[in-house]
């Protein structure tokens, strides 16, 4: 079983948008998939981090659920430096939807992000 985090704009299931920046994302989906990458469970958590009024980074927040991945169009270095010192591989998403990265991911076809971003858009 494996548990990934996305961000996304928009709560509306596997069909959600994809979030261009990790931090200042609406929502972060988990999805669950069982051994053979099929989709088992899934939920909605809305961003309560600095970028919302909340105190604190998303990332730290993400670090509660015990993620195996998180997928991204973008992150900044110090999210993705938190998440690699934990062991969470971080992967680019390649789709404009859940579903279709959750998909990819599946698949073994997203890459690994091995550098944060300055910038707050990326798609």
């Amino acid at each position: 079983m494996a548990k990934i985090v996305v961000p996304i704009v928009e709560d509306c299931g596997l069909d959600s948008k994809i979030a261009e920046h990790f931090g200042r994302a609406l929502y972060y989906a988990l999805v669950e998939l069982n051994d053979k990458g099929e989709v088992i469970g899934f939920r909605t958590i809305s961003n309560v981090g600095e970028h919302f009024g909340g105190p604190g980074y998303a990332h730290d927040y993400i670090l509660d659920l015990k993620p195996d991945a998180i997928i991204v169009y973008g992150m900044g270095p110090r999210g993705l430096s938190t998440f690699q010192s934990y062991g969470i591989a971080v992967f680019k998403a390649e789709n404009d939807t859940l579903k279709d990265n959750i998909m990819s991911y599946s698949r073994g076809e997203l890459k690994e992000l091995t550098e944060g971003c300055s910038k707050a858009r990326h798609h």
